[in-house]
């Protein structure tokens, strides 16, 4: 039975519940998820998490991530992407590059940023999206996002560790690199950046380059997976998520209390979350440590 985290180098036009479904027949496994969806148009680093590596999902959606994005200026749209409706069309100042690096600051810590209409955001029950497809709009709330890098380039081409996806040079056109947290939209700060430079600008293409700690180098491609004799190779196993907590190997007795579900004493223990190890290796659980007592967070071992 498969169980384990696999990083997918998703490709352009799959949703990520599209990447989890064709997993499933892949590893004749139900229960199959994912850490963070990335839009069909986007590529990149996509974590799926298979059978009873799932328990893990909740930890890994709040981490941060690192993008490579297009910044197409003078085009704004109602998706705030090129995929979308048209809206306006100005021209780009001259000094649009020396322009948007004094702006850099301004969108980089913590901002706030309204979610698109074209996004699952729910309000009063309903998703935007679906609002936004009946030609309704609504009043969101703003959102604090953090923004922890980010860097522009214009002309040339971007860094990729994927060759096999290259971006041309087009006018206009700037390459972002950004480091953010949960619920940060790329396609919003592009808009942003474009209204704050007063010729608008959309999202032309976006690539995520790291996810929960996982590198695009690491990722492999569904040609990769699917062709493969065995593809529970690319499998990691699940304490690679926690690779950041320190770990705890465990006596017998110990071992039992924690399968048990019984609370260990402590007293001498820092206070913080631990890996607990079995006698022979096996990974138990992610347990958190208060007040002398470590107590299970959430068990991965096999009942």
């Amino acid at each position: 039975m498969a169980n384990g985290i696999l990083i997918v180098n998703k490709p352009q036009d799959w949703t990520s519940m599209d990447i989890c479904a064709k997993l499933r027949g892949v590893f004749h496994e139900k229960r199959v998820g994912h850490a963070g969806t990335l839009d069909p148009m986007a590529t990149g680093v996509l974590p799926v998490f298979i059978g009873r590596a799932t328990r893990a999902v909740q930890f890994a959606e709040s981490g941060e991530k690192e993008y490579q994005a297009i910044l197409q200026l003078g085009l704004t749209t109602n998706t705030q992407d090129i995929w979308g409706e048209t809206l306006e069309k100005q021209p780009v100042p001259a000094d649009a590059g020396e322009r948007i690096q004094a702006l850099l600051p301004q969108f980089t810590g913590e901002i706030q940023q309204v979610p698109p209409m074209y996004s699952a955001v729910k309000i009063n029950g309903k998703k935007l999206y679906e609002l936004a497809r009946k030609g309704v709009e609504v009043e969101r709330k703003p959102r604090t996002v953090t923004i922890r890098t980010l860097t522009a380039t214009s002309g040339g081409r971007v860094k990729s560790s994927d060759p096999a996806e290259p971006w041309p040079e087009t006018p206009n056109i700037f390459f972002l690199t950004i480091r953010c947290s949960k619920g940060t939209y790329i396609r919003t700060l592009c808009h942003d950046i474009g209204q704050a430079l007063g010729c608008g600008g959309c999202m032309a293409g976006l690539r995520r380059t790291e996810a929960c700690g996982f590198p695009l180098s690491g990722a492999y491609t569904l040609e990769e997976i699917l062709s493969h004799p065995d593809p529970a190779c690319f499998l990691l196993p699940v304490d690679n998520l926690f690779s950041e907590r320190p770990s705890l190997h465990l006596k017998a007795p110990a071992e039992k209390k924690v399968r048990n579900g019984v609370a260990l004493s402590a007293p001498k223990l820092k206070e913080g979350e631990y890996r607990l190890y079995g006698e022979d290796g096996t990974f138990l659980a992610l347990s958190r440590c208060k007040n002398g007592t470590l107590t299970t967070v959430k068990s991965f071992y096999e009942v």
